[in-house]
């Protein structure tokens, strides 16, 4: 399910009273040099895979999702793509959509 709201939204605290939790993290993939272009292209077609940046081997992505199980899966997924050396979470961030004040 799409959601009308994006990551910047969780970040700045502009969701509605109506928000959905969601799970926000970045990873980091290693691929093999001569696939990382064709893997980057691959990844940003992923729901909820935004990529950040493309160096060399490492390509930096942030990946949104209803829960940690659902990112779990968006990792393995990533993992096992043909090219990739390996998947890393870098860091993981939790929005419940409740604003504070």
């Amino acid at each position: 399910m799409l959601h009308s709201f994006s990551r910047r939204d969780i970040v700045t605290g502009r969701l509605g009273a109506d928000a959905e939790p969601r799970h926000v993290s970045s990873a980091v993939v290693l691929a093999f040099p001569e696939r990382s272009a064709e893997l980057s292209h691959r990844l940003a077609q992923l729901l909820g895979v935004e990529v950040h940046a493309v160096e060399n081997s490492r390509i930096v992505i942030v990946l949104e999702g209803a829960s940690a199980d659902e990112i779990g899966e968006r990792m393995i997924q990533i993992s096992l793509m043909d090219g990739v050396i390996a998947a890393n979470l870098v860091f993981e961030t939790f929005d419940d959509g409740v604003a504070s004040t």
